[in-house]
């Protein structure tokens, strides 16, 4: 386990750095959108999830990576707001993680679990009565890894997820073992990033990774509060998989809820969930969390991903 803190005033050490990442401002360049747009195909992807025996068809949007011959893919997973802007089109956070990646020579899958079960968004829907379950979230990402694999084009033994809140959530469920579903899923991702995902489901369950593990978390999140998951990774302390410590947990001071974002850090008073239920929680930008946890992501994804 790896629980690291940066703040305003530079990076301070909680446990241990992994080399990885400490190297990885290296590639800080590459965390630069292409000008030109991406080639992007709509397909239809099938969750596990199956109501009177016929898959929930889900709709997709596929990035394929500009390369010759097999070549990782990187599943994204959209929060509680989910990915598409008000033109039925995926928002600007999926574009810039998906140009970001493509970047690399990854395929990008970003997979919307909302409308095809007739949803808009679930954030202003209170935990533990939202019309989409994690049950249901994990299904998809497990559907879409099987999906995934099945592409000539896809290096099946190199697939990660990466998700934001309620999607960082589904990264988790979706690669614990101690769950029954992925304990016994053909695929697996290889490697996993979850932005400020909601731990306090696997931490109870009790975390046992599937695959090495990232965790970036806003310290000042009062909508989906960080110690959950520092508490998930302090648990896992000592556990590794292939040689890589299990759960790696990255804290931003003085970062919101969507840190990575663009937008101004604003009050949401229409959230009715968070820390101080009916008082609104907090969403904007940190532009410097935004970046150092962006350098971290692509160098976790480049060690998971690299091919052995």
């Amino acid at each position: 386990m790896t629980v690291s803190r940066w703040g305003s005033k530079g990076f301070f050490l909680r446990r241990h750095v992994v080399s990885a990442l400490a190297a990885c401002v290296a590639w800080a360049a590459a965390a630069q959108a292409p000008a030109e747009p991406l080639a992007v195909q709509p397909v239809q992807v099938p969750s596990l999830e199956a109501p009177q025996g016929a898959p929930v068809r889900l709709a997709g949007w596929w990035y394929p990576a500009a390369v010759s011959g097999r070549a990782p893919a990187v599943v994204l997973l959209h929060g509680c707001g989910g990915m598409l802007d008000a033109h039925g089109e995926p928002n600007a956070r999926t574009r810039e993680y998906a140009a970001l990646l493509h970047a690399q020579g990854w395929h990008v899958l970003a997979l919307d679990s909302l409308g095809a079960r007739g949803e808009r968004e679930l954030c202003t829907q209170r935990i533990g009565t939202r019309a989409i379950t994690m049950t249901q979230r994990r299904r998809d990402a497990l559907g879409a890894l099987q999906w995934l694999a099945a592409r000539p084009e896809v290096d099946a033994a190199r697939l990660a997820l990466l998700g934001w809140s309620n999607g960082g959530s589904t990264v988790l469920a979706a690669n614990n073992l101690n769950d029954a579903e992925v304990a016994a899923a053909p695929v697996r991702a290889r490697t996993a990033v979850a932005y400020y995902p909601g731990c306090e489901a696997e931490q109870r369950r009790g975390y046992r990774a599937a695959s090495p593990t990232l965790l970036l978390l806003g310290l000042a999140d009062d909508w989906v509060p960080a110690a959950p998951c520092l508490a998930l990774a302090h648990a896992a302390q000592g556990q590794t998989v292939d040689v890589q410590p299990a759960v790696t947990a990255l804290g931003f001071e003085g970062a919101y809820h969507g840190f990575d974002g663009h937008t101004p850090v604003r009050l949401r008073r229409d959230v009715p969930n968070g820390t101080h239920p009916g008082q609104g929680v907090h969403q904007g930008a940190n532009p410097e969390a935004r970046e150092r946890a962006q350098v971290a992501m692509l160098a976790a994804l480049r060690q998971g991903l690299a091919g052995r």
